[in-house]
């Protein structure tokens, strides 16, 4: 099958990509368009779950996201976080975005590179006894906070942000050969959009082992995957099945 135009469920790159080599290596079209965005929780929503966040004497972040939304549902419901908490990170960006909010040398932050192993090494023996509150997003499992309950840590996981399907009504999803796809959140949004989606001859590409059970659950082959140990992007995955496919 000849692949010309490729549809990515996110947002254009801001900086040159290996799309263009892709572009004038092989002539496809790429169009980018993200399928859902990312809002906090309303007070209402976040009541629901019936958390009370001062039970808790340290917090976890993996997203700037859940940062924005946290402080924004305590100032909203009036909660003074005591300077005693304790802030750990999955990264230093993640980290360093708490300073948005907090005077980040007044306060006790750790962070990790980027991997669920380094937060739990963070606290060690030294901070085990702490009662933890895991920030998450209603996106597909969180590794973070089944790793904590894993290890024995006193934790409880709250969702501080959902995923919100965008008006994809005017997209014309049958004009692309390939599609990719990087989020549960992206499947979700195609059947919200379209009830009686069929793939016809439009080939799925999709990033991450939650996007591949998500698509085996709503019936979408697979033709190509990422990441593996030949393609670890999506670009790689691309260029080798456009090599692959020439002529």
């Amino acid at each position: 099958m000849t692949v010309k135009n490729i549809l990515i469920s996110q947002q254009p790159p801001k900086a040159a990509s290996p799309y263009s080599v892709i572009t004038e290596k092989y002539g496809v079209n790429f169009d980018f368009v993200p399928f859902f965005t990312i809002e906090p929780l309303s007070s209402r929503e976040f009541r629901a779950q019936r958390i009370n966040i001062l039970d808790h004497t340290a917090i976890v972040f993996s997203a700037r996201s859940t940062i924005d939304a946290f402080f924004h549902l305590c100032e909203e419901l009036r909660v003074k976080i005591p300077e005693t908490m304790k802030y750990f990170c999955t990264t230093e960006a993640v980290a360093m975005y708490l300073q948005k909010h907090i005077v980040y040398r007044k306060r006790k932050i750790f962070y990790g590179d980027g991997t669920t192993s380094s937060v739990i090494a963070l606290i060690g023996s030294k901070h085990k006894d702490e009662t933890f509150l895991v920030a998450t997003s209603d996106l597909a499992g969180n590794d973070i906070a089944k790793a904590f309950q894993d290890n024995g840590f006193k934790s409880e996981s709250a969702i501080f942000v959902k995923s919100v399907s965008q008006d994809l009504k005017s997209l014309n999803l049958t004009k692309y050969d390939m599609i990719v796809l990087y989020n549960p959140s992206d499947v979700k949004s195609i059947y919200e959009n379209y009830p009686d989606f069929k793939p016809g001859d439009t080939q799925f590409v999709a990033y991450g082992k939650s996007v591949l059970k998500a698509m085996d659950e709503a019936g979408l082959e697979v033709a190509v995957s990422a990441p593996t140990p030949e393609a670890p992007s999506v670009a790689k995955a691309l260029e080798i099945y456009l090599e692959n496919h020439k002529g």
